[in-house]
């Protein structure tokens, strides 16, 4: 029987003039706004964990704080951190390794093509071998740098594709300049889906040190921990020990020490209530449009009182009346729903996409179907909701009177 109604609703709904097709904008444009900033919020939240590069639950980051210009983590630092402050964490109990790492601005130029990128040092001995580790780094192709490597250079798996800055992929062997001097490529690492590390050059940090002259100065510090149940831990005595290295009080800190869980943590509350705000503002055009489906089946009540008088007059009862608008009131939220299900889901995919482009991440863009349901069953309940007072008044209209009328 509920099969019967939902087939009339259809066919009514199929004759109805623009203005009850207009009546689902509303819910038409809460739901494309829904589904569509999820999508996009949860894409955007998986490049975002793919652009710290670090894969270690393991690793704590110590950089500097003060900024005073925009460049690398630490870079423009006030009051810089120092191999020396390397060497003190590296003494602490639970500290397995501290490794330095330097992040420079250099000038690059390929192919007679010039680009702005970023240098990261790489450390020697255990410690090179440690950073290998912690920034999940392997080679595609070639190998990654030694000790003994002068002019000689790693470089991010982007610039090895001939879409990069220099309109021509990055080969083994190839010769880049590098601030003006010469260095060789002998390893390109494997896509990563980061920004950052698919665009990097890595050179051994005594080269690149001789090469902009930070001296003594270490713009970050990765820190892995023996356990990972000492990470807490470590993190105080990180805390504690730079607070007196560098003769500042507590709440005063010019420094920083976290892990990239809380750093992700961070990034994904704030997103999580920016998609909460929106969703908010969203929910207020599916209200409006809720109360657009009560005037328009109001008015399909008075428009259609003789075709109500008809059915009734030949056998139709009062319950049978109230289905019929009430089926019909929730498929205008349903087909406002669908539509907008369709499109925000398109607006999803086509906005990962994007943030793949822009950050050179590999983000499989996600159909999310219990939304997609919820959604759906959500708007039918929402129109039906909307359409109990018409369907109402509808049931109760006399034969007799809406013959004669």
């Amino acid at each position: 029987m509920n099969l019967d109604y939902l087939i009339l609703a259809l066919k009514n709904l199929k004759h109805r003039g623009i203005r009850s097709w207009l009546t689902l904008l509303g819910i038409f444009v809460g739901v494309t706004a829904v589904v569509a900033l999820i999508g996009l919020g949860n894409g955007l939240q998986a490049a975002v964990g793919a652009q710290f590069g670090v894969s270690s639950t393991q690793v704590i980051t110590v950089q500097a704080g003060g900024l005073n210009s925009y460049g690398a983590p630490g870079s423009g630092a006030v009051n810089k951190l120092t191999m020396a402050d390397v060497d003190a964490i590296q003494k602490l109990p639970d500290v397995e390794l501290a490794i330095p790492r330097n992040i420079e601005t250099v000038k690059t130029e390929f192919n007679n093509k010039l680009g702005i990128l970023s240098a990261v040092s790489v450390p020697y001995g255990e410690k090179k071998r440690g950073g290998w580790e912690v920034m999940d780094l392997e080679a595609e192709k070639g190998r990654l740098l030694q000790d003994s490597d002068l002019k000689k250079v790693v470089i991010g798996n982007s610039l090895s594709r001939n879409t990069n800055t220099f309109d021509k992929g990055i080969e083994i062997g190839n010769k880049i300049l590098i601030d003006d001097e010469k260095f060789e490529v002998v390893g390109i690492l494997k896509k990563k889906g980061s920004f950052i590390f698919d665009n990097v050059i890595l050179v051994n940090n005594d080269v690149l040190m001789d090469l902009i002259g930070y001296g003594n100065e270490v713009d970050l510090i990765a820190v892995t921990v023996k356990d990972s149940s000492v990470m807490n831990r470590t993190v105080e005595e990180i805390t504690k020990l730079m607070r007196d290295r560098r003769d500042v009080k507590r709440g005063e800190e010019d420094f920083e020490v976290s892990t990239p869980a809380a750093m992700l943590e961070t990034v994904n509350s704030i997103l999580g209530g920016v998609q909460a705000f929106i969703i908010i503002i969203a929910s207020i055009s599916i209200l409006v449009g809720a109360i657009g489906i009560v005037n328009t089946m109001t008015t399909s009540v008075l428009e259609r009182q003789k075709e109500i008088g008809i059915m009734k007059a030949i056998g139709a009862k009062n319950s049978q009346i109230f289905m019929q608008f009430f089926f019909e009131s929730g498929m205008l939220g349903f087909i406002g729903g669908l539509v907008g299900v369709i499109l925000g889901t398109v607006i999803g995919i086509v906005g990962v996409s994007a943030l793949n482009s822009f950050l050179g991440a590999e983000i499989s863009p996600m159909v999310n179907f219990p939304l997609i349901g919820g959604a759906l069953i959500g708007c039918f309940l929402i129109g039906a909701a909307a359409g109990i007072v018409p369907a109402m008044n509808a049931s109760k209209q006399n034969p007799v009177e809406v013959i004669r009328g």
